[in-house]
């Protein structure tokens, strides 16, 4: 990434995109449309299916990108986005097989466990759900607390993709990017709790320091390691 002034240049030759990509979070999550990965490409396009069952869709994609890459996270929802609601473990476990995802055994059982638990806990009312919370921090950890599969990271993730702001995306590419901006001593991953909110809080202040928003900057580091904007 190098120095804090080449940070501000990609920022500036991203900046458009990034901030088309963050509206589109808030419109996917306020309008019938679903994430799609085509010929390699991140395509958001109209659905039919409810709000609950699209915020779904995204919750199920982030419990599949935890230790997996973001472009297989989108292959593996594509593979089962019309058996989420209604199918059962072992089509939902083939279907993740057939895409190579390679962890189809645990993450269709946390899947179908987060579907049922959804259901039983409040009929399956995820919007309703997500919008009865004032409190930013006590709604990512209702998502850490209750799914199964999401940690602080993956609830992050999940409710920056549906257009909540200011989260911080702990992923090896943003710890690693901190770790050579000085902001952390080492690139070690947190451990828990404390660990993680006190690299957000550093994260925070550093957005601040060099003036671009931490939902941005989550991309732009997120886009330097990776090379890509995608989410």
């Amino acid at each position: 990434m190098g120095s804090i002034e080449n940070l501000k240049q990609q920022y500036n030759s991203k900046k458009v995109r990034i901030r088309e990509r963050l509206s589109q979070f808030e419109k996917f999550f306020n309008e019938p449309c679903s994430w799609h990965y085509m010929n390699g490409e991140l395509k958001l396009l109209p659905s039919e299916k409810n709000d609950d069952e699209r915020i779904f869709e995204e919750l199920s994609f982030c419990i599949c990108t935890a230790n997996a890459s973001a472009e297989m996270g989108l292959k593996a929802v594509d593979s089962i986005r019309d058996v989420l609601i209604d199918g059962n473990l072992d089509e939902i476990r083939r279907r993740l097989k057939e895409v190579g995802y390679i962890y189809y055994n645990k993450r269709s059982e946390y899947i179908l466990y987060t579907r049922n638990h959804l259901k039983n806990m409040f009929n399956f009312e995820l919007k309703n759900k997500i919008l009865s919370f004032n409190d930013k921090n006590e709604l990512r950890k209702f998502f850490v607390t209750n799914i199964k599969g999401l940690w602080y990271k993956e609830a992050s993730h999940f409710l920056r993709n549906i257009g909540f702001k200011g989260y911080a995306i702990l992923d090896k590419h943003v710890i690693n990017s901190l770790h050579e901006f000085g902001v952390l001593e080492t690139n070690n991953k947190p451990k828990n709790a404390k660990e993680y909110l006190e690299i957000e809080q550093k994260l925070i202040d550093f957005s601040k320091d060099i003036g671009i928003g931490i939902d941005e900057l989550d991309l732009v580091l997120w886009s330097g390691k990776n090379g890509r904007i995608l989410k």
